[in-house]
């Protein structure tokens, strides 16, 4: 998955180039905003430019574009795993995990920025590192705050998908168990509550909340922008 190898697919190296990126990129490498200001100092601006682009045809993708990275980053960090389709190498993809199956979107949105990082930057930019990149875009163009991303990630190899069961937070889950599963990741009841205010723009399935609802509100009326 590193440099021009596809977001959703897993390159196998050689144990020479295994070794070789290893001891280039040292396991205590620290994340930094001005990682790629040298060798991809656009990488910002071309993926807000795609973000905003998909925007224009589906006012939806900024949401789901957030969620993506919130789910990635709930399972064995915010390593791009949540990417890696099913093949050869990973028999049990984390896009078919609970919360994820038929639910998680925006994949086509990630490979065109992608695309467009390695026409500009061939092999430098991370799948891992667009993720966040694009979830910061995704909610300073809704309308919300805006941040420096830290980057500087490697990408995953191998997908996590009973983890991604057992970790990412369910619509019916008890506070006690969202915020714990909040606390394992480094977060906080304020990041809960921020990071649950984001479910407010996109768009929500009825069957999740439809409990606490009038029956009289029609679908449509429960969309947020």
């Amino acid at each position: 998955m590193l440099g021009s190898t596809p977001c959703n697919s897993l390159l196998i190296t050689p144990i020479f180039t295994t070794l070789l990126i290893i001891l280039l990129y040292p396991s205590n490498a620290q994340l930094s905003s001005t990682f790629y200001s040298s060798t991809c100092p656009s990488v910002s601006s071309i993926v807000r430019s795609v973000v905003q682009q998909a925007l224009q045809s589906d006012s939806r993708i900024g949401a789901s574009l957030t969620r993506l990275h919130f789910h990635d980053c709930f399972v064995n960090g915010c390593d791009g795993s949540i990417l890696l389709d099913q093949g050869v190498n990973i028999t049990l993809s984390e896009k078919n995990a609970t919360p994820n199956n038929n639910s998680a979107r925006g994949f086509d949105v990630v490979d065109n920025i992608k695309t467009s990082v390695e026409n500009s930057c061939p092999g430098v930019v991370s799948c891992a590192d667009i993720l966040a990149l694009a979830a910061q875009a995704s909610v300073a163009l809704a309308g919300g705050p805006s941040w420096n991303v830290l980057v500087g990630r490697r990408d995953g190899v191998m997908a996590n998908q009973s983890g991604a069961n057992a970790s990412i937070p369910t619509p019916f889950e008890s506070l006690a168990i969202i915020s714990a599963k909040f606390a394992a990741v480094g977060l906080n009841i304020t990041d809960l509550v921020a990071l649950s205010g984001a479910h407010t723009f996109g768009r929500a399935q009825c069957r999740f909340f439809n409990q606490s609802c009038s029956t009289s509100v029609a679908p449509a009326a429960l969309t947020r922008r």
